[in-house]
């Protein structure tokens, strides 16, 4: 069955090419890595592949290139003797076999000539480490030196080698693993995981970019507590999102307890992840309690209070997107803003609440206010059924009574009725602070609902507010 499914997936143009190229330049030529693991695993479609060469990586990317599509683009990495190409959808990499020394102060190794087996030593788990030939006196074979086919069928991550050097070397690795673990559903072998635990500290070598890297991942997974767990076990987690971790524990004084906020964040990442698949968001679900752990506070006859979370813990992201090299444009923005509403919408299903109100919530979010709303409802986390079901219909009430308002006023596209030039020629006005006090005089009386947002109504504020400012009609 193995063998078929290889010659499925390897009787193609790609490989074919590959192979051509490899006799015709006496050099070994394999398939490796995600790709041969997916393979074997039933996953097909690969986004990427990676080629090894047992030889000049580079020269034989030039050359499968050269014949595919003299016009693709190739990227060339001289220090790591490899290069990389687009065909159609697949990211293809051709890598020279190497071995590898590290100083401790570096994951960036110092790279030499390798023959296969040196190159097979290298690789981060044996899952990894499973090879398919591509010459045609070795076409289709598995080279599997360390067992990483019984592994997949185990489901077990191991390393190759003694994974205190593996993750010693490459502290990255540490990090993988886990990704691979909570992606793929797999075990991380007792051993492996008691020296990822003894090495943890090792990660702090490690570029943010790349660390954020795989975060994301785990955050893409369909289940990231899963991964999230592994991390806080190991005593990664606390190195690298000390203030996800600052959210554990439950306090009690005089009766009164809160609920442990490490554990209940897990839980509303995973409750989103049902509906969505927008990164930010998963993001916004991973920090949107953040702000509690600096603003707990006990209050006599109150209990737990955590007044002002939602602000502070907007203004706690912008650190960790630095720490992590994680863009700071319009994506911290967003989840700055998501945190920092996410106690908005419980407040109008209150039926007392105003119309007003309901505007102002649909202002504020804009497009991100369907955000918004999937992570309110992820955050219902009770396990008591009558409670759940409440809290829910709560937020139907909610979604009812938008849709009912903006069916209305128009809120969420929000375009002033009167724009700034029509006030200037009104008035006979030069550019001025005037003319933003009485636009956004008109945009606050819309969403008191003291007028409605059309065009009539806006103008006649315009010019009663304009009178009461002692400016003239124009002529």
């Amino acid at each position: 069955m193995i063998k078929s499914l290889i010659e499925k997936n390897i009787n193609n143009k790609l490989f074919k090419t590959i192979s051509k190229i490899a006799d015709e330049t006496g050099v070994e030529c394999y398939a490796i890595g995600g790709f041969v693991r997916d393979l074997l695993m039933g996953f097909e479609n690969p986004k990427d592949i990676d080629i090894l060469v047992v030889g000049d990586g580079i020269e034989i990317a030039k050359k499968v290139c050269n014949k595919l599509n003299p016009n693709y683009k190739i990227k060339i990495y001289k220090n790591f003797r490899t290069a990389a190409f687009r065909y159609k959808n697949i990211e293809l990499e051709f890598v020279g076999s190497r071995k590898e020394s590290y100083k401790s102060s570096s994951r960036n190794p110092k790279v030499e000539i390798g023959s296969l087996e040196d190159d097979l030593n290298r690789r981060d788990y044996t899952i990894n480490s499973i090879a398919i030939g591509l010459n045609s006196r070795m076409w289709g074979k598995i080279i599997d030196k360390f067992n990483g086919i019984d592994h997949i069928n185990k489901k077990l991550l191991i390393t190759p080698l003694d994974p205190l050097k593996t993750f010693s070397d490459d502290p990255l690795r540490m990090l993988r693993g886990i990704r691979f673990s909570c992606q793929l559903n797999f075990l991380i072998d007792p051993q492996c995981l008691k020296i990822i635990s003894q090495e943890k500290n090792r990660i702090k070598i490690v570029a943010g970019e790349r660390i954020s890297e795989e975060i994301n991942k785990i955050l893409m997974s369909d289940r990231p507590s899963f991964g999230f767990k592994i991390l806080d076990k190991t005593g990664i987690l606390d190195i690298l999102l000390p203030e996800l971790t600052a959210l554990k524990g439950i306090d009690e004084i005089e009766g009164h307890k809160h609920k442990d906020n490490f554990y209940h964040t897990l839980e509303v990442l995973d409750n989103i992840c049902l509906n969505t698949d927008k990164l930010w968001l998963r993001w916004s679900a991973l920090l949107h309690d953040i702000g509690k752990a600096p603003t707990k506070k006990y209050i006599k006859k109150i209990g737990w209070t955590f007044h002002g979370h939602e602000l502070k813990g907007s203004k706690m992201v912008l650190k960790i997107f630095k720490r992590f090299n994680l863009p700071l444009n319009n994506k911290l923005k967003y989840v700055q803003k998501i945190i920092y509403m996410s106690s908005r919408p419980i407040i109008i299903s209150s039926e007392k609440v105003s119309d007003s109100a309901v505007r102002r919530l649909i202002y504020d979010a804009k497009e991100d206010l369907d955000d918004l709303l999937k992570l309110c409802e992820a955050d219902i986390t009770t396990k008591n059924p009558n409670r759940f079901k409440k809290y829910l219909n709560n937020f139907k009430i909610v979604r009812q009574k938008i849709i009912s308002v903006e069916k209305r006023d128009h809120i969420r596209n929000f375009q002033p009725p009167i724009k700034g030039k029509e006030i200037m020629n009104y008035f006979n006005l030069k550019p001025g602070k005037e003319i933003g006090i009485i636009k956004d005089y008109i945009k606050e009386s819309i969403l008191d609902g003291k007028i409605t947002n059309d065009y009539k109504s806006a103008k006649s504020l315009m010019n009663k507010k304009g009178l009461q400012m002692g400016l003239k009609v124009s002529k």
